[in-house]
């Protein structure tokens, strides 16, 4: 055991270490502990791990792995498990032979836990016998004690995360089930339960267990429930090479977005990295290799792009490399900087996938057919965006006739409100400043871009009407640099059909013109839900919590209470001092807090399959105070 560093730096700037202290970093407290058990797991030791959601926000972990261990460190001179739970990048992992991989090792691990928590307790069973500890934000309150015996081994961690470190303390159940669903595909043999105790009453409680004989294999198969398959014979792949274990599953479905997902050592990395460098290059040269071969491409044809060959394409990457030469981009862990992974997972992948096509004609043909499908999709959306944009403002040509634009030409200060509907529109003309708010009305529901392509995209007349408006351009061919307006700010009805075309208009951003999202261009309204009348008195409240508080200090008698359901029902005075005068109205920044939970999102809402759609809206219709239809 190695110690490299004290916590203090970890309090005093915690997004180095778990890379926000918003609702990402929070959950990251999780998996920092969960980390270290499984990587007891991947090393023979462990095969049962919870997490259990408790009261107050508080945690707990349990492992029946070796247990940390509770002797005497020769360098601290205090207890090894202390120095590990009060010391940065403390542990087995570092220097050591302990585990031949870990997912913790970057995991700077459960003593940024402690120091990012309130409180935090450790109790370890090893030899017979338990023995604990408990810190106050990084600091061990006493010595660690013996407190009985037990029996078996294994770690039990509980923390409480530190309000003056986080904004928002509040876990998310699918999020969490979502993780430990992906640590035990990716470990084998491994069973991890999920519980949430967090409400008073016991009845509410809830609990899930995983476990899959399948590993990987199986994770394919859960991602691909509901769409029907291409190649029926899933792809799958394990071989180490170099030192380095490459594990590869995947299978091709009848959808247009792809699913790739890597891992380094158990470790989610949602940026990529080196091991998905080389998976990606090793499937485009594999299938050009195939297709050549097998006269589905002539000798005039173009070669299949990266793109073509990820169309429906459900992947699992996972790479497992000796925790000494483990190197991530990031204390986060978010990219995988091994460039010797590279080359692993293309020799291994690509001499496995090649033999796969081979052997199993049948399921080769079938993703031949459907990459070349996307690779003629891909021409026919190019002429289509061409002619979109040779059509628009790029070639300095007219604007969509119903968009009624703004006389400023500096980005900086223009607005466009993308608005449902002719009857609001008109409102919205009526009552804007003309100087700098163009306003685009879009009639019905806008295509969902999630079940479509570019080319039935872009003939699509609201679509192509905001593409020319905002003049930069749309997918790949995107340039934020040239964008017309600012702030580009949707204003829909407080219905279901507003929310239904608002998540329509999202989809298609996060689609289509990402960079708008995180360059911070994209608003959403928040018009009022209530107008309050008491003679000449006049308020307007925006949630039902703000409608209670006033009513309840200036007194129910004569109030007049209108509830808005549409924009249409404010004449254009009322909609300019609530909705869009910059001095009064409130806008929401979208903004994306995380790529890949966001990915799942939109997937889940927008996409082909209905089994967790249906899941999601059970689990959030307890929420729903007000169901305007």
């Amino acid at each position: 055991m190695y110690v490299l560093e004290g916590l203090d730096p970890v309090r005093k700037r915690p997004g180095m270490y778990i890379g926000s202290t918003g609702v990402d970093g929070l959950h990251h407290l999780i998996w920092e502990v969960v980390d270290n058990s499984v990587d007891e797991a991947m090393a023979g030791y462990a095969k049962n791990i919870s997490v259990t959601l408790l009261s107050d926000n508080k945690v707990r972990v349990v492992d029946d792995g070796r247990g940390i261990p509770v002797e005497r460190h020769a360098q601290t001179k205090k207890s090894a498990l202390e120095t590990v739970m009060t010391t940065l990048h403390a542990g087995g992992k570092f220097g050591g032979d302990s585990y031949k991989v870990a997912g913790g090792l970057h995991g700077v691990g459960v003593s940024v836990v402690n120091a990012l928590s309130r409180w935090l307790e450790a109790k370890v069973c090893r030899d017979g016998s338990l023995w604990a500890q408990e810190y106050t934000r990084g600091k061990a309150k006493s010595a660690v004690k013996k407190i009985g015996k037990c029996g078996g081994s294994g770690t039990a961690v509980t923390f409480d995360p530190d309000p003056e470190i986080f904004k928002e303390i509040e876990f998310d159940w699918n999020r969490v089930l979502t993780r430990m669903r992906e640590q035990t595909y990716l470990t084998p043999g491994l069973k991890i339960t999920v519980e949430d105790k967090r409400e008073k009453e016991e009845h509410n409680h809830r609990s899930h267990s995983f476990y899959f004989e399948g590993g990987i294999r199986s994770y394919v198969l859960h991602m691909n429930r509901g769409f029907a398959a291409k190649n029926e014979n899933i792809f799958y792949v394990s071989k180490e090479l170099d030192g380095i274990l490459v594990e590869v599953a995947l299978q091709y479905v009848d959808d247009l977005q792809a699913r790739e997902h890597s891992f380094a050592n158990n470790i989610n990395t949602p940026e990529g990295g080196m091991h998905l460098t080389g998976f990606r290059t090793a499937l485009t040269r594999t299938l050009n290799d195939y297709a050549r071969k097998n006269n589905f491409l002539k000798a005039d044809d173009e070669n299949l792009t990266g793109d073509d060959v990820r169309d429906g394409l459900t992947a699992v990457i996972s790479v497992k490399i000796g925790n000494a030469q483990l190197q991530f981009e990031g204390q986060t862990k978010a990219k995988l900087g091994n460039p010797e992974a590279r080359g692993a997972v293309e020799t291994v992948f690509g001499t496995a996938f090649a033999d796969f096509l081979e052997e199993h004609p049948s399921d080769a043909r079938s993703i031949i057919e459907k990459v070349l499908l996307a690779m003629r999709a891909r021409k026919a959306a190019k002429a289509a965006k061409d002619t979109v944009l040779r059509k628009g403002v790029l070639d300095g040509l007219t604007l969509p006739g119903k968009l009624a634009d703004c006389q400023s030409r500096n980005a900086e200060e223009a607005e466009l409100f993308l608005v449902e509907g002719d009857s609001a529109g008109g409102s919205a003309k009526s009552a804007r400043d003309r100087r700098t708010q163009a306003i685009l009305p879009l009639r019905g529901k806008i295509l969902n871009v999630e079940r479509a392509r570019l080319d039935k995209m872009l003939a699509n007349n609201e679509v192509k009407s905001l593409v020319i408006a905002l003049g930069a351009g749309i997918s790949e061919d995107l340039d934020t640099s040239r964008i017309r307006y600012h702030k580009i700010i949707l204003m829909t009805d407080a219905d279901v059909d507003g929310a239904h075309i608002r998540t329509l208009l999202l989809t298609l951003f996060y689609r289509y013109f990402k960079s708008v999202i995180e360059q911070g261009y994209l608003y959403i309204a928040q018009p009022p839900l209530y107008r309050v009348q008491k003679g000449r008195e006049v308020n307007y409240v925006y949630s039902e919590e703000e409608k209670d508080k006033l009513l309840k200090s200036k007194g129910m008698e004569g109030q007049n209470i209108q509830r808005y359901k549409g924009l249409g029902e404010m004449n254009p005075e009322q909609l300019w001092e609530t909705t869009m005068d910059p001095q009064t109205r409130s806008l929401k920044a979208v903004a994306i807090e995380d790529a890949e939970e966001a990915n799942k999102t939109f997937d889940i809402l927008m996409g082909s399959i209905v089994e967790p759609r249906k899941a999601f809206i059970q689990s959030q219709a307890k929420y729903v105070q007000n169901l305007d239809i």
